[in-house]
C-alpha cells in the first residue's frame, strides 16, 4: 500500500477538510475506484479489478463506519442499509465479475453523492451566515460605537460626564 507521503496535496486536503468534505471524498474515491474496476473487468484484467473495487468496498466500509446512531438511529439505520446494500453490490461485482452489480453500485454512490454536495452547500452557508452574524458590530444602546456614530448621544455623555463625581488622588 501507498505511503501517505506519496501525494502530499491529497494528505493536505485531507487534514484540512471538514467532516463534511472527507465524507465527499470517500464518495468520490468509492466512484472512482469502482469505474475503474468495471473498467478492469470489461478488459478481463482481473487482478487490478480486484484492487480496483476492493478500494471502493473499503470507502463504503469507512463511511459505514462514520455513522453515529447516538445521534439519530432512525437516519444511521436508514443509511446504514444504503451502505450494506453499496458493499454486497461491489462484493458480487469481484466475486462474479459482474459489470452490471457495479453499474447499480455506481448509479446509487452518484445519488448519493448528489445529495451529500447539496448538504455541504447548505451546510457551507450556514457556516458563512453564523460567520457573517458574529462579525456584525454590536448596536447595543449606549455602546461606545453608537457615542461616536450619534452626535447628539455624544453630546449627552459629555454633559453626564460633567455631573459625575471624580476621584482624584492628590490631596
Amino acid at each position: 500500500m501507498a505511503t501517505s507521503n506519496a501525494n502530499p496535496y491529497l494528505r493536505e486536503a485531507v487534514m484540512t477538510a471538514t467532516p463534511e468534505q472527507l465524507q465527499l471524498m470517500l464518495y468520490d474515491g468509492a466512484i472512482r475506484f469502482a469505474l475503474q474496476g468495471r473498467d478492469a473487468l470489461e478488459r478481463e484484467e482481473y487482478e487490478t479489478a480486484y484492487e480496483c473495487l476492493t478500494r471502493a468496498q473499503h470507502a463504503i466500509l469507512e463511511m459505514h463506519n462514520g455513522l453515529r446512531p447516538e445521534v439519530n438511529p432512525e437516519l444511521c439505520e436508514r443509511t446504514g442499509a444504503i451502505y450494506s446494500f453499496l458493499y454486497k453490490k461491489l462484493v458480487d461485482a469481484n466475486v462474479e465479475r459482474d459489470l452490471g452489480a457495479v453499474d447499480d453500485a455506481v448509479k446509487v454512490l452518484r445519488i448519493e453523492r448528489d445529495t451529500w454536495q447539496i448538504l455541504v452547500n447548505k451546510v457551507s452557508q450556514a457556516r458563512e451566515h453564523v460567520v457573517a452574524e458574529a462579525e456584525k458590530p454590536s448596536t447595543v444602546a449606549g455602546s461606545a460605537g453608537n457615542a461616536v456614530s450619534d452626535p447628539t448621544r455624544q453630546s449627552t455623555d459629555t454633559a453626564d460626564a460633567a455631573k459625575r463625581p471624580t476621584l482624584s488622588v492628590e490631596g
